[in-house]
């Protein structure tokens, strides 16, 4: 049975594919933050019978914002768990198909940007079991959490703070492993960087969300992708990335940011040249040029054999 890892108290995480669950709380109650990619649901259900005991469920499930790899096991566990899906009403579009995400931007550069292209933009459709994150910022369900809008990565994007012990999960708000690098997907070395790049929509909101993060000088510092960090560096650390946070040097949305409202996408700008598909597409015909070349050398040497 997989159990997750505390990170602190009454918080533990759990790395499901590519992107990581949180559990707050305890036995006595206890919410589900971010579900991960779908197909892992029996996994996350696992999780939880470890850590607050078999038939266990949730008071309510959390979405810091609807991407696939956030909302994927949403529904599934809701309906599993009889407990409602709670969003800012800003990412309702995305996660009752009235809209689709902003497309995503490969032309960004670097490894999630090339992964991205095999990535969804669409989630699920959770309206059954979808509820307005309360304006106030209180956490349904859960006691000493409140939500923090941090848009940019997504237009309803929300982290999650616990002031008692200066607890910060920020969902994709920032990373703590360098996505735009391979060696940084393959290692995710502890590193606090700026969201996955493909997928941010606004840059100029994105910076603004990480700099009002740094504000709170969290200790415990949990992403949606990389490994939980904590400790006393932590907040210098943040407050000096929030300082120097730079969008990428080239993309969709670095120089213009794409527009949403309460139905979702509005305005999104040109998208530049993707060559990539292009330089794939010659290197598989030239693939099967030299192998159909080779193939008739092959034939022609057999057939002057035989003819000896």
């Amino acid at each position: 049975m997989t159990a997750p890892r505390e990170i602190a108290a009454d918080l533990a995480s759990l790395r499901i594919s590519i992107a990581n669950a949180y559990f707050a709380g305890n036995r006595q109650a206890w919410v589900l933050i971010d579900t991960g990619v779908a197909g892992h649901a029996r996994t996350v259900i696992q999780a939880a019978a470890a850590r607050f005991g078999e038939n266990s469920r949730p008071n309510s499930i959390i979405l810091t914002h609807g991407h696939f790899d956030h909302a994927g096991n949403a529904l599934e566990l809701a309906r599993h768990w009889n407990v409602p899906v709670y969003a800012h009403p800003l990412e309702f579009p995305y996660l009752t198909g009235e809209s689709a995400y902003p497309h995503k931007d490969p032309t960004v550069g670097g490894a999630m940007a090339f992964m991205s292209r095999f990535f969804p933009s669409r989630t699920v459709d959770i309206s059954d079991v979808l509820r307005d994150l309360p304006p106030t910022g209180v956490v349904p369900g859960l006691e000493g959490w409140l939500t923090i809008p941090t848009p940019g990565h997504a237009p309803g994007h929300v982290s999650l703070w616990r002031e008692r012990d200066a607890t910060l999960v920020a969902g994709d708000a920032l990373a703590t492993a360098n996505l735009d690098s391979w060696l940084g997907v393959l290692t995710m070395r502890p590193v606090i960087s700026r969201p996955a790049s493909p997928f941010t929509y606004d840059w100029e909101a994105a910076a603004a969300s990480v700099q009002s993060l740094a504000s709170l000088n969290p200790f415990v510092l949990a992403a949606g992708h990389g490994e939980p960090i904590s400790g006393p560096r932590v907040a210098d650390e943040l407050a000096r990335f929030a300082r120097e946070f730079t969008p990428p040097e080239h993309g969709r949305y670095v120089a213009e940011a794409a527009q949403a409202n309460e139905h979702g996408v509005v305005y999104e700008p040109p998208a530049p040249p993707d060559n990539l598909p292009k330089i794939a597409a010659g290197v598989v015909a030239g693939v099967f040029v030299v192998a159909g070349v080779m193939y008739g050398r092959r034939v022609r040497a057999q057939k002057k054999a035989s003819d000896l």
